[in-house]
């Protein structure tokens, strides 16, 4: 018999705590393999490890074709939202690479899909995102990044097409809209 593995999610870990020692508190003697599986899944919610199995597979059966569930670093997100001004506006270039990464995204994900501009446009579109003065900048890292497309001439620019990461929507969240 082989195991399904169930991901398991505690909205409030303090409250995971008190309930688990309270249901333990309650038990005469040391629980099982099995009530330990119930008192994790009591502490959550569910009625009962049934129950929460129950739950996971529904949803796994709703889920078909979906993307799979990403873990997202919220203190990563944290960090990167510094680099942008309460407008949205990049402020600062990092030092990181990978916190360069995620702003060149962010720039990213504010161009047009399958759209082609001029040199002049994607520049006028680069100063719109930033103040720290440097589009020319960001315009060759979008390029070499491979974000951004350009003819051997430099006469036509491009989004590249890729699949963010899932750490770029959630950025994106706290960051307003219209920038």
């Amino acid at each position: 018999m082989s195991r399904q593995r169930l991901p398991y999610h505690a909205p409030d870990i303090s409250a995971l705590a008190k309930s688990l020692a309270r249901q333990l508190d309650d038990s005469p003697e040391r629980p099982g393999h099995v009530e330990l599986l119930n008192l994790l899944a009591r502490a959550v919610g569910f009625r009962n490890y049934q129950a929460l199995r129950a739950s996971h597979e529904a949803a796994s059966r709703l889920a078909r074709g979906a993307e799979p569930e990403t873990v997202v670093d919220f203190r990563r997100v944290e960090q990167w939202r510094r680099y942008f001004d309460e407008s949205g506006l990049l402020q600062r270039w990092p030092k990181k690479h990978s916190h360069r990464e995620a702003c060149l995204w962010v720039l990213w994900s504010r161009l047009p899909a399958r759209q082609r501009w001029s040199e002049k446009e994607i520049n006028q579109r680069l100063q719109g995102q930033e103040c720290l003065g440097d589009h020319l900048l960001l315009r060759r890292a979008l390029i070499d990044g491979g974000w951004l497309a350009r003819a051997d001439d430099g006469s036509e620019y491009r989004r590249i097409e890729r699949r963010p990461p899932a750490e770029l929507g959630a950025l994106l969240s706290f960051l307003p809209v219209g920038a």
